[in-house]
Formats: structure tokens, sequence, C-alpha cells
């Protein structure tokens, strides 16, 4: 069994890329679809953006996952019109201790992205699993007053990052994951006793609205398409209706995306069934008045074949019976990926195939040359309808 590969070794190779430039081309396996236009251009015909994760590191390491390389840059300009920090703005990155926002690493991809005229979505304000907030946040001392305290906490760290970048971020995932997949009930954390667990997603939305009123704010969730996803759905659901009916400022669904296989191994295909209940979810959260987002898109190749050709293509096909469903729905007005090319994805490290193959779960493999996968987005934006003008 050979040594698996892990984002450093794999990135490697995005260095030999560099002098590719603007001249980055397809491979004879990839679909012509879109091939001389970029994903974005293509999207926009029918009223959608596209777009793209961007770092500098990846969680609780110092991993490189393209930002300091020219030829992923220039990839990402080329193909997207608005990015999103993938960690800088969770809080285990931005505040590494209680009085500390390193704004840094954050502050670099929003220059860069202003400087190219790309749009910024913001990522996230509050990750409600306890496992991703940071330990000094765990420990914290509510002391006498811990309603108090946990709402100074909270409202702290929301203020500051809202002021820092309101006037660039037009959208933003306010929280992220509140539901258990297991039961579909509310995630418990370190404010559920003292502001209730639904009561921080509530406090964190009105916060939000109050440092942007014109911002597109959004609850943001994995629940998927299979059977197995059923009690997550149902939670979800639960939530945004509770939120609306108390007039929370929620306006939009941020659908993450990651397709194929989990830790489960459990593939998942679109058809029958699992395609009407899917269906059924989103027109549910449509019918709450809530827009749609595509928001991580990319897909786990981990019990797919070894055949770097037979895989891709079966990574294409599941985007785009995903794809053509999910966009079908003309609330639906942003499309981004979490990650363009293999050797950036979160996926190389999280849940290794046996095998010691590294992943290919993007769009671009690690020579920045595009997959199937690619073409599958840009055949899915040319079939999906247009949407009326906002």
């Amino acid at each position: 069994m050979s040594k698996p590969m892990t984002r450093r070794d794999v990135l490697t190779t995005l260095l030999s890329a560099a002098a590719l430039g603007h001249a980055v081309t397809g491979t004879a396996a990839a679909s012509t679809a879109g091939e001389h236009a970029s994903l974005d251009s293509l999207a926009r015909r029918k009223g959608v953006r596209f777009g793209t994760a961007v770092g500098g590191r990846s969680m609780g390491a110092a991993q490189p996952n393209g930002f300091d390389h020219p030829a992923y840059r220039s990839l990402v300009a080329r193909e997207c019109s608005v990015v999103v920090h993938e960690n800088e703005l969770k809080w285990q990155a931005l505040r590494p201790r209680a009085e500390v926002f390193a704004y840094g690493p954050a502050d670099a991809l929003a220059s860069w992205a202003r400087d190219r005229h790309l749009a910024l979505r913001g990522h996230t304000l509050l990750w409600h699993a306890p496992q991703w907030l940071p330990d000094w946040v765990t420990r914290h001392d509510f002391g006498a007053r811990p309603v108090q305290e946990a709402e100074r906490l909270l409202t702290e760290h929301i203020r500051n990052v809202c002021q820092r970048y309101g006037q660039q971020i037009g959208s933003w995932d306010v929280v992220n994951e509140s539901v258990t997949p297991e039961d579909g009930e509310l995630r418990d954390n370190v404010f559920a006793p003292h502001l209730g667990k639904q009561g921080q997603v509530e406090l964190a939305f009105r916060l939000a609205r109050e440092q942007m009123p014109k911002a597109e704010l959004v609850y943001n969730d994995f629940m998927s398409w299979g059977n197995h996803s059923a009690k997550h759905r149902a939670g979800v659901l639960k939530l945004l209706t509770a939120l609306r009916t108390r007039d929370v400022p929620v306006q939009a669904l941020g659908l993450q995306s990651h397709l194929g296989s989990g830790s489960n191994g459990q593939w998942v295909s679109l058809g029958g069934n699992e395609e009407r209940e899917w269906r059924k979810f989103l027109d549910e959260v449509s019918a709450l008045g809530l827009d749609l987002l595509i928001t991580e898109l990319d897909v786990n190749d981990r019990y797919l074949a070894a055949d770097p050709a037979k895989r891709d293509a079966e990574v294409a096909a599941v985007a785009r019976g995903y794809l053509d469903v999910t966009l079908s729905y003309r609330n639906l007005r942003t499309v981004m990926a979490w990650g363009m090319a293999d050797p950036v994805s979160w996926m190389l490290t999280w849940w290794p195939r046996a095998d010691g193959i590294a992943k290919r779960p993007t769009l671009y493999d690690g020579q920045l040359r595009p997959k199937l996968f690619r073409a599958a987005i840009a055949e899915a934006f040319q079939a999906m309808p247009e949407r009326p003008a906002s």
C-alpha cells in the first residue's frame, strides 16, 4: 500500500503549473462544454454567480492550500466572480485568544479579492458545534451573570468582524451547522445553557442584521439528499420555520453540497424516492420565503474506482445529477465550490482512501487541468432555467 498523500505533498505539483499561466486548457477526456467560457460567465447568463472557497491554511494546521501560488490564484480569478474564506474567518483561526483578533490572513484574501473586483462571502460568524469553537471559549468563565456574559462574548465577536468587513462582504453564513444529523435536534455547546440552543442562533442573526442591514444572511448546513439524511433535513426545516415564525432575519439556506460518500461510506445518487424527498425539502424551504445557495460543492470519491478516468466520470455524473435537480430552483443564485483544484481540497486529509491514492474531489487536477467535474458544472449551468431579474 502506498503512503497517503497529504495536501503538502500534492500541492507541490502546482508549482510546475505556474508556467501555464493563462494557457491552461482542458484534458483530452474532458467535455468541451463551456471550454472557452469561464464558469461564472456561463452561470451569469442564467442569473447565477459562481465562486469558490480560498484560504491560506487548513483548520488547526499550517498547511498551504493554494493562495500563495500565482497559477492557482489566476485560475480562481478567471473562473469566479466571488470567493469566500475557507477557514480564516472561523473562530479558531480568527480568535486564538480571547483578547486577540488575528485578522492578517483574512485581510490578505479580502484585499486580493477587492483588487481583482471579486465579490466576497463571509463564513462564518458562529459555528454552532462545540468542537469547532476555540478551547478558550469552551473554558470561558461566564461568572455570576452568565446570560449577560454569553451575550457580551457573542456580541463582541460578531460586531468586531462585521464592522471590519461589512462594507465588502455582501452575503454571510451567519450560523453554521446547528442541527445534529443523527436526530435532527439542535446541538449543545458552551453558549446553550445561557442563551439556549436556538437562542444563540437568533442572537447571531439579529446582531448580524444590526451591523449589516443590507447583507444576505444565510443559515448553512450539510444536510444531504439521501434517505440517511432525513432526520437532518427535518431538523433544519424545523429550525428555519421557528426562526421565520419569530421574525429572525434569516434570508437563505446554504446547501453545503459535499457530495458522494462520507465517513460511513454510503454513496447516494439521485433518483426515485431520494430525489423526490430532496425536492420536497427544497420546496418546503422555498415556501418559507427563503432563497437557496450551493455553498461548498465537491465530491468525496473515497470508495470509487482507483482508475482516475473511471473515477472522474463517476464524480462528474453524481455532480451533474445533483446540480440538475438543485439548480432547477430559481431562488438559487449562487454556486460556490469548496476549492477548485485537488491539491487544495480539505478532503485529501479527511476520510482517506484505503488504497492511499490521493482523492480527486474538485474541478481541476494537480496540474490545474480541467476534469469532467468542471465540464459537468458547465453543462448544468447551460441547462438550468434562467432566473428572473432581481
